[in-house]
Formats: structure tokens, sequence, C-alpha cells
């Protein structure tokens, strides 16, 4: 007879710690706190500065501590948020910030990552949350409708374009070489985004595997002598496979000749990818449509609604035309993990990406999309064109002034020009307007070398910049070019 099995004694435990937490009083109180700060903070937006960090380096220096041990009040941390550290820096989402490519931080998207961090719903695999991986699903989608892709096309949301260029790069790799892939040779523009040349570093290219072609006078890369770096590339024994085409540049907002791009790519039986972070959703407008034609023709393309559907900071994608080219490229299995979806009306973004533990950044696109439909993204995005427009002709009739880059989208480059200055003394007195500008803090503008020359940069992307801010911002060119 088998002896009874002895019970083991239960260990000595600690009272249950329920300290993190919060009962639902202490949730509305806190959310209250918070709330009423952020409501002050964007109903202020049109009167902070510009930009704003003077004096930057003392403050973040001053804020370096050991672990915290102690709690603090709730109320004292919002206040040091709100009235110290957030107005250090520059006022991206506010309407006078032109510098660079704004980034509109939609409140609408704020609300949705509340409710998305709350609820704590995983979406890497479908099993976890069937109906929102499908909202997410139903977002890339949307983009591919955007765009002009096939049912087909498949995506990732990203943090934003340097991840989506990185996979896909990655996806360009696993699609057209071999496991030993350092002869492979990737070509793009001297005007690139620096995350076209790190994607390629990660992807483990070396750094010469990236071939730079120059532009033409609007800044387009030049195809033709694309195309003679290819052959020669051939001739020598490398491995040409892709190609980075442009929607937009950073510098000048330059839109490469995609059909001829894609001519070529076909030709040569290479990747065309497109780098449509910047301008790749105005696709929604008429002259977008015009200005991209052959978009659809890529391979793969990213995009940035953190650009240009005015999202907050941190919304990336990439979309790929052959969906299980980009499914091939990224997926991994392991026994831990539940069985994939088969069916190719649903998926596990998981396996289309490199993250496995990841955000539901789909809810932060549905829920504007949904409240609003498409109609006022597309006539905001018709308003930015136009203004640059404006502003490249306004800034044109100051005495003096050289338009370096005319608008292609929503950007426009310009530099003061002085009689028998030479580049170095003109670059200097450029960085020097651009300090007076941006001094007034009523506009934020940034400077860009193109070639040998400093440029200066109007972009105008924010859903909260309209004509009254654009005529502000000539004001103050004028006069900072009067001062000089």
């Amino acid at each position: 007879m088998q002896a009874p099995e002895k019970a083991h004694p239960t260990p000595f435990m600690p009272p249950p710690d329920s300290s993190l937490e919060l009962t639902p009083e202490q949730m509305r109180v806190l959310l209250e706190q918070a709330a009423r700060r952020v409501f002050s903070h964007i109903a202020s937006l049109p009167t902070q500065p510009s930009a704003d960090t003077d004096r930057g380096a003392e403050l973040a220096k001053s804020l370096i501590e050991p672990l915290p041990v102690q709690p603090t009040d709730a109320a004292e941390l919002l206040d040091l948020l709100f009235e110290r550290l957030v107005p250090k820096s520059f006022t991206a989402s506010g309407p006078g910030y032109l510098a660079y490519i704004p980034g509109g931080g939609l409140f609408h998207s704020a609300i949705a990552d509340f409710i998305s961090d709350s609820v704590n719903r995983y979406v890497g695999v479908w099993a976890a949350a069937p109906a929102l991986v499908q909202l997410e699903a139903n977002v890339i989608r949307w983009f591919c409708e955007i765009v002009g892709y096939p049912s087909g096309a498949r995506g990732v949301l990203t943090s934003g374009g340097s991840l989506a260029n990185f996979s896909g790069v990655v996806t360009a790799r696993s699609a057209l070489l071999p496991e030993n892939f350092l002869q492979g040779t990737i070509y793009t523009s001297d005007q690139a985004h620096h995350s076209v040349q790190k994607a390629a570093a990660l992807a483990g290219f070396p750094g010469r595997n990236v071939r730079v072609v120059l532009c033409d006078e609007r800044f387009r890369v030049d195809v033709a002598e694309m195309q003679k770096m290819i052959s020669n590339d051939r001739k020598a024994g490398t491995s040409p496979f892709m190609i980075v085409g442009h929607a937009g540049t950073t510098n000048t907002g330059a839109v490469d000749d995609l059909v001829a791009l894609a001519d070529l790519a076909g030709r040569e039986r290479l990747w065309f990818h497109v780098d449509a972070a910047y301008g790749g959703f105005f696709m929604l407008t008429e002259h977008g449509r015009r200005a991209m034609a052959g978009l659809d023709r890529a391979d793969s393309l990213v995009l940035d609604p953190h650009k240009g559907l005015f999202l907050p900071y941190g919304t990336g994608c990439l979309l790929v035309r052959d969906g299980d080219a980009l499914r091939r490229a990224h997926s991994h299995t392991a026994s831990y993990m539940p069985e994939y979806q088969e069916d190719p009306d649903l998926v596990d973004f998981c396996e289309l990406s490199p993250e496995l533990s990841r955000g539901f950044r789909g809810l932060r696109v549905w829920l504007p999309l949904k409240m609003h439909g498409v109609e006022p993204f597309r006539r905001n995005l018709d308003e930015k064109l136009r203004l640059a427009q404006w502003a490249a002709d306004n800034v044109r009739a100051i005495d003096g002034i050289e338009i370096l880059a005319e608008p292609q989208l929503s950007v426009v480059a310009f530099r003061l020009v002085k009689p028998g200055l030479d580049e170095a003394e003109l670059n200097r007195i450029n960085i020097d307007l651009l300090r007076r500008i941006t001094g007034r803090k009523r506009v934020h503008l940034s400077g860009a070398m193109l070639g040998q020359r400093f440029a200066l940069r109007i972009c105008v992307l924010s859903f909260r910049t309209h004509m009254e801010r654009m005529k502000m911002a000539i004001e103050d060119i004028r006069a900072a070019v009067a001062e000089l």
C-alpha cells in the first residue's frame, strides 16, 4: 500500500502588496490632473515660443538623480513636467514649427494611446486579440489603398521611417540575395535620408555597398547615372539588387522620377524601394498623385503617419507589394508560440516584423480616421501644398533671396545672396539669418547643406499651421534680412 504524500508546509508570505493598484477614485483624480494640464498646454500652443531650448543642458543635468526610494506626489510631478520640462523643447506640435518634417500630434491619437495602454492587449499574434489585430490590419489595407497597392500587399506599423527602411532592406535582401549576400549593392541618391545607410549597415552590408548617385538641379536622382553604376558593378562582379527612390526628400522635398526608376528596376531585375516617409500621404491629393506617379510600382515603400497624417511621433509604416515576401523575410516560430494564421484575410504581425513584443499602434491611426473620415486629411494636405507655394512666392520677392529648391511638395529651400561674397561667407551669413529668424520664436525653420551651399528650409506640414502663421514667417524673414 502506497504511503500518503506529505503535505509541504506553507511558506511564510507577507501580506499582499496592492500599493501599485489605484482605486477608481485615485485613477479619476490622476486623470483629471493630467487632462487639465494637457488641455491648457494645447490651448496655449499658438502663443508658445516655436522653440525654446535656452539653458537646456543646464536643466537636463539638474535632473540627474539616483533611483527614487521615496514616493513623490503626482501633482508635483505633473507640475515639473508641464511648467519646467515640456516648455524647454521644440514646439513641434505648434503652428509655428516649420523645421525638419513636422509631426502633428493629433489629440485623438493621445486618447487612442490612453485606451491602448490601459487595456494593455497584446496584438503581436492574432490569437491574443483577434478583433484588435483586425483593426490594425484594416489600417494597413487603407494605406495600401491610398498608394494603389494590390490586395496581396501587406505591411506593418513601426516606430518610424528608420525601422521601416530597415525592414524594407531586409525584405529585399531575403527576396533577391543568397545567404552569403555581401556582394549585394544598393543604389540611392545623395539626398537620401541617413536611415537608408543605417538600414543597410544594420542589415549586414558594408558601407561601400551603398552606391550614392548624384542628383539633378531639382535634387532628383540622376537615373541615367544610376544605370551606368549598375552596369559597371555587374561587370565588376558585384550583385546589384536594390534601388531606393524618394517621394519627398528631407532637405528639399524632392520627388524622384519614380516611373523611370521603376522601369530601371524592372529591366535590371532589382528590388524597387521608395522612401515616402514624408511625401507618401500626399497621394491623397491630386497634386501628390501627379508628382508621385509610379509609386504604386514600388516593391516596398515607407510611410510616416506621424508626418502626413499629423499623428504623434512614433508612427511609421512599411508596405510591401508582395506580402508573402515580407512574411518570408521575417517569419520565425518557437514551441511556446501559438499557431500562426494561414487565412489570407488574417495576420500575425510578428511574422511581418522584427518585433514580437509591441504596442497596439493601430488604434492611434484607426480612431481619428474613423472619427473624421479621410476628407479632412485630404483638405489639410492640399492646404499645406498651397501654403508652401505661397511661401516660396513671397520669399522670392524679398530683395537678395535666392530660391534653391522650388516646392515639389510642401518644402521650399532658399538663401540670402550678397554680391562679392564667396560660398563660405554666404554660408556664414545664412546661418546667422536662420538664427535671427528663429530667435523671434514665432516660427522655427531649419537649415540644410545643398552641396556646398547652406540653405534655409520651410516645411509646412502641421494641421495647426495656416495662413496667419505663414504671414508671420514672411514678416520675420523680411525683418531678419533687413537687419543684415
